[in-house]
């Protein structure tokens, strides 16, 4: 089985983030970038049916070097070989456009995505793959099993679990539930030093244009004053959220 997961090159969640050029640019300085978590839960996911069933596992992103350290990264876990499709990711279809011919020219069973990025949280790329790959698609995906052609998932619906039944070729989007947190891989100094002798591909992009541009980076409002209202005023409370917050 040929596995390919794909890597998004996000910045940290406890990052301070700026924006540049009048908040039409994110500013990257001093930014910490990591493996997307989601993508994470695949790509130690994607280690399991490598060691118990002999898969192997390639892994892949949209974006430019700077990436590079993330993808390195992946190998050092352990995956076989990485490709990186050398253009910016600034929109969702561009990518998936770029993502599906790696996947159409690699032949891959199964491509592990994580359901959303932490940086644009779009959720739209795994299925785009799915679609322009004409290959099954599992969302939401926090179970998998695979037997031959036959796999077996579990996804998250909307006030419970879904079990599924599908055959390979399979695109999922996966997230936190395939594997734990405590099951995530730290890289140690063997796998470092073997992933700097691992192949990474660079792939010139296939001239897809982007079907989106970035107006303006906004931050959130600053909290505003804060009220307090004794617990024996309710009258004052329910007059403070029916004609102030207008909640009610």
């Amino acid at each position: 089985m040929k596995i390919l997961v794909c890597i998004s090159h996000v910045p940290d969640t406890t990052s301070k983030i700026n924006f540049t050029d009048g908040d039409t640019k994110f500013d990257t300085n001093g930014v910490q970038f990591v493996i997307n978590p989601n993508d994470e839960f695949g790509l130690t996911r994607a280690m399991w049916f490598k060691e118990k069933q002999g898969a192997t596992v390639d892994v892949v992103n949209v974006g430019g070097p700077e990436t590079e350290p993330t993808l390195r990264k992946a190998l050092a876990i352990g995956a076989d070989g990485a490709i990186r499709v050398n253009t910016p990711a600034t929109d969702g279809f561009a990518v998936a456009k770029q993502l599906a011919d790696v996947i159409k020219n690699g032949s891959y069973d199964l491509v592990i995505a994580g359901r959303e990025s932490i940086d644009y949280n779009g959720g739209m790329v795994p299925g785009m793959i799915a679609g322009l790959t004409d290959a099954n698609f599992v969302n939401n995906c926090i179970s998998l099993e695979v037997d031959g052609t036959n796999a077996k998932a579990v996804r998250e619906i909307d006030g419970g679990k879904e079990t599924v039944s599908t055959t390979l070729p399979l695109v999922i989007g996966g997230q936190k539930g395939l594997v734990e947190e405590s099951d995530l891989r730290i890289p140690n100094m063997r796998g470092i030093m073997m992933a700097r002798q691992k192949p990474l591909t660079i792939v010139e992009p296939n001239g897809i244009t982007t079907e989106t541009t970035t107006v303006k980076f906004e931050k959130p409002a600053p909290k505003g004053a804060v009220k307090l209202v004794s617990p024996d005023n309710l009258d004052e409370l329910v007059n403070l959220l029916h004609n102030e917050a207008k909640v009610i």
